[in-house]
């Protein structure tokens, strides 16, 4: 293990991330440097998340107290990356985490791109989210950055919507029996309603933007008019894991 930087990466962890925590004046220059190095691979920036920057904090915080000179990713005690980001308030389906001690932000930036696993992090095109958590000690900062695949939180009437334009784009009419949609979405099999559906697609996902492929086949055969859409409970057993549970019923 490299003392300057924490050689024991968590990576990238899938998992289907309040009061905001202040970003400070080194925080916003490491997040400048970061998002300086994505530009560079032609990648977008990276949102600042106030629940991502509170967990980096705490972590900061534990690093001090328990750390005794070297950095880990969890301490005896503290909870693991997915699990204390959660409990922050992210939402999320990927979160990763990069650790430092240096002089400053430009340093601490210059030793992650240095670090092929820490690199990796900061040049995944699939994170979009980000906090910081700083402490300074002995002419160092104890730096730690938080990443994710942030997902948003809302309600099913909003997913409904979001999926039902999905379907108005292509020529198929949202509407009908949603109450049935949405039981129909919580069975395993079969259907909720009086007037039975010609084709049924159950999934679970965290991108609202696009449809299943087997659905986008079925709309494509030209057979469906009109269609309910029902969200319902996705099961979702860890805090910020977030992933949306839907139904289409195809008429």
């Amino acid at each position: 293990m490299r003392k300057r930087i924490a050689a024991c990466l968590l990576g990238v962890v899938w998992a289907l991330g309040a009061v905001g925590y202040a970003q400070s004046s080194e925080a916003t220059e490491l997040m400048r440097a970061t998002n300086e190095d994505r530009a560079r691979q032609g990648l977008g920036p990276l949102r600042w998340d106030p629940a991502l920057a509170r967990a980096a904090q705490r972590h900061a915080e534990w690093m001090i107290r328990q750390g005794g000179g070297s950095l880990s990713h969890q301490y005896a005690g503290e909870a693991d990356l997915v699990t204390r980001v959660g409990q922050q308030g992210a939402h999320f389906r990927v979160v990763a985490e990069n650790l430092a001690v240096a002089p400053n932000p430009n340093a601490v930036e210059m030793e992650w791109m240095h670090s092929p696993p820490h690199r990796r992090n900061i040049l995944d095109a699939r994170l979009n989210e980000v906090g910081i958590g700083l402490i300074r000690q002995g002419g160092n900062l104890w730096a730690v950055e938080d990443f994710s695949a942030g997902v948003a939180a809302i309600g099913s009437s909003q997913i409904e919507r979001t999926i039902g334009q999905l379907l108005s784009e292509r020529g198929v009419r949202p509407g009908g029996d949603v109450a049935a949609a949405r039981q129909t979405c919580a069975m395993e099999h079969g259907s909720a309603g009086t007037v039975r559906p010609k084709f049924i697609m159950r999934w679970q996902g965290s991108d609202l933007s696009r449809l299943p492929n087997v659905l986008e086949q079925q709309i494509h055969t030209g057979r469906f008019r009109t269609a309910s859409v029902g969200a319902c409970d996705s099961g979702n057993g860890q805090p910020g894991f977030t992933t949306y549970r839907l139904a289409v019923l195809l008429f």
